[in-house]
């Protein structure tokens, strides 16, 4: 049986969530694995396929064409800003100018390549990049004020979490922004914009199931976390079997969906 637990953001709530994940959580062995690529080899297709708990949320919808923006860049920038603020006793505006410095002087050391973030804010005016660091430093403030009421050791994620599925055309990504070492393991907190929608609980199981994937010996997070500042709301889900179970069926019918999309756009 798979659970969600629920709480409205207060100043102990995070730390409560961590200090109570289960002293035990499943593993995902090579025979799990072996199973999943099978089931997504199952569901043919001509194209790569990269899913994460967005497509699963909206139900297989594929994402619209990307194109950086001052919101798409404030994640990145706000988590490489913390990493730096912690290790070079930073403030959030601070290191957010140094991030963004650093960026735009790899792309005119010839480092960044087209279409990247570095490449992007280095064609920016001035006046739009300050927009960019603007977004940035509300998010990493906002992300430090989560962390800072932590009692437990915590760090900003280097990666998210990736998983390429064998001979099935199909990567799977994780949202990792927090992970904290909680007293049985590690939690991992994924912080996102707005407020969660109905099929939130799906979005982390999948994320769950993602994450433990991505990890060599197939331990999950003992729970995994996801919470949304502006609505006040965490919501979680342990890394037991059942909830790595539905994440894996979740993570299927997402591809069988995307199929249906991709011929829907094609016809």
């Amino acid at each position: 049986m798979t659970t969600l637990t629920h709480r409205r953001s207060a100043p102990n709530a995070l730390d409560e969530l961590v200090a109570g994940a289960p002293a035990t959580s499943a593993c995902l062995n090579d025979d799990h694995r072996r199973s999943l690529a099978a089931r997504f080899r199952a569901v043919p297709t001509n194209h790569h396929r990269a899913i994460d708990a967005w497509m699963v949320e909206h139900g297989g919808r594929p994402h619209d064409g990307f194109a950086w923006s001052p919101v798409m860049t404030r994640r990145a920038l706000a988590n490489g800003a913390l990493r730096r603020a912690r290790a070079h006793d930073l403030s959030v505006l601070e290191a957010v100018s140094h991030e963004v410095d650093e960026l735009i002087v790899r792309a005119a050391a010839g480092y960044g390549r087209a279409g990247s973030l570095a490449s992007y804010l280095a064609q920016l005016s001035p006046e739009a990049r300050a927009i960019v660091q603007a977004e940035a430093a509300s998010w990493a403030a906002q992300l430090t004020e989560v962390a800072t009421g932590l009692a437990h050791p915590w760090s900003v994620a280097v990666a998210d979490a990736h998983y390429d599925v064998e001979h099935a055309r199909t990567s799977l990504r994780a949202r990792r922004d927090l992970v904290v070492e909680g007293p049985h393991g590690r939690v991992v907190v994924r912080v996102r914009a707005g407020a969660p929608g109905k099929s939130a609980g799906p979005g982390l199981r999948a994320d769950l199931t993602i994450d433990a994937l991505s990890d060599p010996e197939g331990r999950p997070s003992t729970r995994f976390v996801g919470l949304w500042p502006e609505a006040g709301v965490l919501l979680c889900v342990d890394g037991t079997m059942d909830n790595l179970r539905a994440g894996a069926r979740d993570l299927v019918r997402t591809a069988v969906a995307w199929g249906r999309y991709r011929l829907l756009s094609a016809a």
